[in-house]
């Protein structure tokens, strides 16, 4: 700004000089004539006097200038030295701000942090507590009422046992205990088809052990079960009532992590249904208070060697090997130059009395396959069997030119079973269908007859049985309403008037009551000799709890079954078209049961 001030001043400067000199340089212009009586004017300051006071008085206006100028410059720096620190002091004091606010949000970031610990700290304190308090019951209830009870790393459960107080009314007696000989149902003219009976029974009550040992690999299980329907040489019911105890399944399991499972012991037939997969343990039984089950139910219960593999979720294979017996042979006019079995060695613990013991040439093997692909459960199983006898041609005169005959024979299974209407509802069914599988049906009707070379000859035969349950809680279920109906079936096979349900086997006196020989043994019409054509069972009942809970199960049942047996028909006397003989039976069971929990 100074040098603008300047050079103004000097350009003023020049302008004025100029015209200075203009003035200066113009000619004189000629004296004016003026009257003589005018008075001359006084003389004016001159040009140099007035360029000199020009020049002071520019001089006098740049040195104000300057002095304005050098004011403003002063002002300026001292504006801009204000300037200069009020930013500073802006900045600072945004600074200052900029830290506070800083500090602010860290703050509140420690308060936030602070009020989440608090509240994490509350919530792990009530989840502590809970779980705490949740534990303190859980051992409590361990020490109180344990569900398992522990012993040097492994765990034992008595679940399954329980007490039974069970009765059964029969229309016509059969001088049996709570479970029923389905074949020994009375033909309608035998003599204990006219009297009733009724019997009342403790010996279903039931005694179970689990253990189980876990590893990192496996599993490893043992189970045993027993009840009191055996029966012994000195067991009676005249005072004592006592019968031994008897053994149902006792069995050693180790399942791998890889879903291998190598199970050996007595336990259920592969043959028997499960519901889960092939596992031991869960098998489904028909609901019945009788403990033979249901007419067409396909199961056994021996030992067995048994190796399974869940592939998956779905799917499941297994294969064992079981302990096979041979029925007696049954059939009419049989040639008896064979030897199959024999009445039990009592010095090798078998029953010397009055049960047959076959000379098995092998074990049955079992294959099964089991699928679960979202409804239900399904299965398919084959069954292989071997038949041995040993046949004197020239008996009775001697033995010579003896020699064993070897055949062997098999059956196809299947079931299936499933839930319907919200799991309230299961149905299912099941069957068996092939040569020599009669003792896999509940009945137990007949595996082979002779032929009249002695020779083994496996019967054909079916069973099956379809089951309805309802249940009032697909969760925790306490009524449940059952109905069963089953039928097991041999067909015949015959050699002229040998064999099994020969046409010429005289049936003339089917319909003839006759005086028994003694007072303890009824008698079957002497005259009716045709064999078992089929048992056929319709079962309704229910069970209820009373009370389930952490003490145990009270469960009360009522049963009413209806069978009826035919037999083949035969010559003469048949009144009944396309059979021979034909008894029937209803029956009506109740049960008391205290189930451990």
């Amino acid at each position: 700004m100074n040098a603008r001030f300047k050079f103004a001043a000097a350009a003023m400067l020049a302008a004025c000089v100029i015209a200075s000199n203009a003035y200066a340089s113009d000619a004189t212009p000629p004296a004016k004539k003026h009257p003589a009586h005018k008075a001359e004017k006084p003389k004016g300051p001159t040009v140099e006097e007035q360029i000199q006071s020009l020049r002071q008085d520019m001089e006098s206006q740049i040195n104000g200038l300057k002095s304005d100028l050098a004011a403003k410059d002063a002002q300026l720096r001292q504006a801009q030295q204000a300037a200069a620190d009020a930013q500073a002091a802006a900045a600072k004091a945004q600074a200052a701000a900029d830290s506070e606010q800083q500090a602010l949000t860290e703050n509140k970031s420690a308060v936030d942090t602070l009020n989440t610990t608090v509240t994490d700290l509350k919530a792990n304190s009530v989840s502590l507590a809970t779980t705490l308090s949740d534990e303190t019951g859980k051992i409590k209830k361990s020490l109180e009422s344990p569900e398992v009870i522990h012993f040097k790393g492994i765990t034992l459960s008595p679940t399954g046992s329980f007490v039974a107080a069970e009765t059964v009314y029969r229309s016509r007696a059969m001088g049996a205990d709570i479970n029923t000989q389905f074949t020994g149902v009375p033909l309608d003219a035998s003599d204990n088809a006219k009297i009733s009976e009724w019997q009342g029974s403790g010996r279903q009550s039931r005694i179970a052990l689990k253990a189980i040992g876990k590893l990192d690999n496996m599993t490893l299980t043992g189970y045993y079960e027993a009840d009191w329907l055996g029966t012994g040489v000195s067991s009676n019911n005249n005072q004592s009532n006592s019968y031994v105890l008897r053994q149902r399944t006792i069995w050693a399991q180790a399942a791998l992590a890889s879903g291998w499972t190598f199970t050996g012991g007595q336990m259920w037939s592969l043959a028997t249904e499960t519901t889960q997969g092939l596992s031991n343990g869960t098998e489904i039984l028909p609901a019945t208070i009788d403990s033979q089950y249901n007419a067409g139910f396909v199961w056994a219960r021996q030992y067995g060697f048994r190796v399974a593999k869940a592939f998956s979720k779905q799917f499941f294979l297994g294969l064992s090997a079981e302990n096979a017996e041979a029925l007696s042979p049954a059939g009419s006019g049989l040639p008896t130059n064979f030897l199959f079995g024999q009445l039990g060695n009592s010095g090798g613990l078998y029953n010397a009395f009055n049960a047959t013991i076959s000379y098995n040439p092998a074990p049955d093997f079992i294959l099964k396959m089991a699928v679960e692909p979202g409804w239900g459960h399904w299965e398919l199983f084959g069954i292989g069997r071997f038949w041995r006898d040993r046949i004197y041609p020239n008996a009775p005169t001697n033995g010579l030119n003896a020699y064993n005959w070897d055949t062997g024979s098999a059956g196809l299974g299947g079931s299936v079973r499933g839930p319907l209407a919200g799991k309230r509802v299961s149905v299912g069914m099941k069957g068996l269908y092939g040569e020599g599988v009669g003792r896999y049906g509940s009945s137990n009707i007949a595996d082979f007859t002779i032929k009249p070379s002695s020779a083994i000859a496996p019967l054909r035969a079916f069973s099956s049985l379809a089951t309805v349950e309802f249940n009032d809680n697909p969760t925790n279920p306490r009524l449940l309403v059952y109905l069963n109906a089953g039928v097991d079936y041999v067909y015949r096979r015959y050699y002229g008037k040998e064999g099994y349900g020969a046409p010429a086997t005289s049936m003339s006196g089917c319909n003839t009551e006759i005086l028994p020989t003694n007072s303890t043994t009824p008698n079957v019409p002497s005259t009716c000799g045709n064999q078992n054509k089929d048992v056929q069972e319709g079962t309704v009942g229910y069970w209820y709890y009373i009370y389930k809970g952490p003490k145990g199960g009270l469960r009360q049942g009522i049963q009413y079954s209806h069978f009826r047996r035919d037999l083949w028909s035969g010559a003469g006397g048949a009144t009944n078209p396309g059979n021979g003989a034909k008894g029937s039976d209803d029956e009506i069971y109740t049960s008391l049961r205290y189930y451990l929990p």
